[in-house]
């Protein structure tokens, strides 16, 4: 099936196609330029202008300025110029038993793999074909600033019926993704895996399967994300709080991680509201994890995925006994952490957010939004669920591993293992190849997470997002950034451009997203060694289009 690919001494030409050549025209990237790149199409008008944003206030790097294109040109390890197209259209696509109409990339959920190699420089033209303006970012990629994909900062929009070309270097193999950074383009069916291969891959495995994980609501009984944000903006004011029947499937007696198998076998949300011109409500509260705290998502999705399928017609994964499986798990979702977990098995975690790791075994995975894990499994005969539970929405998705035969498994199994060993991100270390060097911080960045559902007021410090308000920071610093949460609200938080380190921990690993816990504090340090306008972002879609967005600005 689709993301499965052998590995044979031929693997790298049989991967070519996964990025389908196409086309000889390269766009320009941005409509601004740095000095003596030759192709302005200024007529007078700043590089801010040109993006679509506000003036840039004076001293800070240019998006598109010199020391950008200097950073690029550090990067550049003479590799392959791969060229790609790419369209984003409506579309109507099978989840399994329910075709939904939404905005994807082709006719495929989630979109068609890009792969190459580190080293190589992607120039990816997408076309626009929606009715609503959109972009591109590249999650996780340290790449040049003005190929970033964020409107009103880096680029302009890229308008309905027009084109655009996003032309980089990808310095670091590993598993990342692509999706807008336009509203909430991203609770679509705009998304899809980016993955760099390492051209001396330490690592040995017969099969590989990329595993994307995803919360679905577009398109079903009317809904659309616009509509969830718009109801979520109303507060909890708007909806009628009594009851049972108007909890939005609330747990208020909570449940402890034993039985949060079983409890997960039912669906969320459980009332069924009367739909209307906007769909059904999609409003949840209550949705408990002790892992994460009393109130782990927002929205009651009707559907949970793994690679577009719903449990009852789910993607199915073959192999033979005994093979050893490289899994790159990538949650996509909106909302929704997963708890993931192979039915009989022990998982070997190898990377996350695309970074090594030294490896660590474990039973359970729990994947916030944006996070990424590479995991090996040596993997038994028979048939076996991979279950993604939404956590603490008492809801799952479901994959099926079949390396012999016999029944496949239904769509509530509960495997023992969600509630054997789980790890997170926190109790990983860095491989040696990628530890950040112990340094004293130059600066701190301190950002606290503010807001709630009443008013649906997310922010940093109060303020919502404003792309003129930066947190200046200057190239070769080493940076602390502490996010101290005062929201009883789980957030993972997204730097663009960079990995950080966790600090909390000694040797903590290298990831670009990590997971602020209700009311705690995440410490991270990273090396500022990518000059541009760089987005911080809670990658809940709904709090960062609230307002829980904000830039940090390398000064000029």
């Amino acid at each position: 099936m689709r993301n499965e690919t052998p590995r044979t001494p031929s693997r790298r030409t049989l991967l070519g196609a996964a990025a389908a050549v196409a086309g000889t025209g390269i766009l320009t990237a941005c409509s601004g330029s740095a000095p003596g790149e030759g192709h302005s199409g200024s007529h007078g008008r700043s590089g801010s202008q040109q993006r679509g944003g506000a003036p840039d206030p004076a001293g800070y790097v240019d998006p598109a300025g010199p020391e950008v294109a200097a950073a690029e040109r550090k990067r550049a390890r003479g590799g392959r110029v791969r060229d790609v197209r790419l369209t984003a259209a409506e579309s109507r696509i099978d989840l399994g038993g329910r075709t939904v109409r939404t905005w994807a990339y082709g006719d495929a959920l989630p979109g068609r793999e890009v792969r190459v190699t580190a080293g190589d420089t992607l120039a990816l033209t997408l076309a626009n074909h929606l009715p609503r303006a959109t972009s591109l970012h590249w999650h996780g990629i340290a790449l040049r600033n003005d190929m970033d994909g964020v409107p009103g900062l880096t680029q302009k929009d890229i308008a309905p019926g027009a084109d655009h070309t996003y032309r980089f270097t990808l310095p670091d193999p590993g598993t990342y993704w692509f999706h807008p950074h336009s509203g909430t383009q991203q609770d679509r069916g705009l998304y899809a895996p980016l993955i760099v291969e390492d051209p001396k891959e330490p690592l040995t495995y017969d099969k590989e399967w990329v595993v994307v994980l995803d919360d679905w609501v577009d398109g079903v009984d009317g809904s659309t994300p616009d509509g969830v944000l718009a109801e979520l903006r109303k507060g909890m004011s708007g909806h009628d709080m009594g009851g049972d029947g108007g909890s939005g499937g609330m747990d208020h007696g909570g449940h402890g991680m034993a039985g949060m198998e079983h409890a997960a076998a039912r669906t969320a949300p459980s009332r069924e509201p009367s739909p209307g011109p906007s769909g059904p409500s999609r409003m949840m509260m209550g949705a408990r994890s002790e892992l994460l705290g009393g109130d782990a998502g927002d929205v009651a999705y009707p559907y949970y995925l793994v690679n577009g399928r719903t449990p009852k017609a789910p993607a199915q994964f073959r192999a033979r006994p005994g093979d050893r499986v490289r899994l790159r798990i990538v949650n996509a979702g909106g909302d929704t952490a997963f708890r993931v977990a192979l039915g009989g098995h022990e998982m070997t975690v190898t990377h996350t957010d695309g970074f090594p790791v030294e490896h660590a075994r474990t039973d359970a995975l729990l994947l916030g939004m944006g996070e990424r894990y590479d995991v090996l499994v040596t993997v038994k005969d028979g048939v076996f669920p991979l279950t993604a539970v939404a956590e603490g929405k008492k809801a799952a998705a479901l994959a099926v591993l079949r390396t012999g035969g016999g029944t496949a498994p239904t769509a509530s199994v509960r495997p023992k293992e969600l509630t054997g060993r789980l790890l997170t991100a926190e109790k990983l270390r860095a491989a040696e190849s990628v530890a950040l060097p112990s340094r004293k911080p130059d600066r701190t960045v301190r950002l606290r997470l503010t807001g709630g559902m009443a008013a649906y007021d997310w922010a940093f410090d109060k303020k919502p997002y404003s792309p003129g308000r930066r947190h200046p920071v200057r190239a070769g610093e080493r940076v602390r950034l502490v996010f101290a949460n005062s929201t009883s609200m789980w957030h993972p938080v997204h730097l663009h451009g960079h990995t950080f380190a966790l600090a909390n921990v000694a040797g903590g690993p290298r990831k670009d997203t990590a997971v602020v816990l209700p009311n705690g504090t995440l410490t991270v340090d990273f090396d500022a060694d990518n000059p541009g306008l760089w987005m911080v972002h809670c990658h809940n879609v709904y709090h960062a289009e609230a307002g829980m967005m904000t830039v940090l600005g390398y000064r000029s």
